[in-house]
């Protein structure tokens, strides 16, 4: 395999679940929303924070894809 494929493997590979997860994370916020109006901003501050959780393995699998392009 080539360089660049493996690099676009790895970035694909390590991108790919963070987005899945981010949009099951949107779709549970949102769900709880509709049940509880009234707990809109503990709901949105735990949204937010295990988004930026789920965003960090994409960025870590950025860093992994440079890194390896660049070895």
């Amino acid at each position: 395999m080539s360089q660049d494929l493996v690099v676009a493997l790895a970035f694909a590979m390590g991108a790919f679940a963070p987005a899945i997860a981010i949009g099951v994370i949107g779709y549970s916020a949102l769900s709880a929303l509709g049940r509880n109006p009234s707990a809109k901003d503990d709901i949105r501050t735990t949204m937010i924070l295990a988004a930026a959780f789920a965003e960090a393995l994409a960025i870590f699998a950025f860093v992994v894809a440079m890194v390896i392009n660049f070895l």
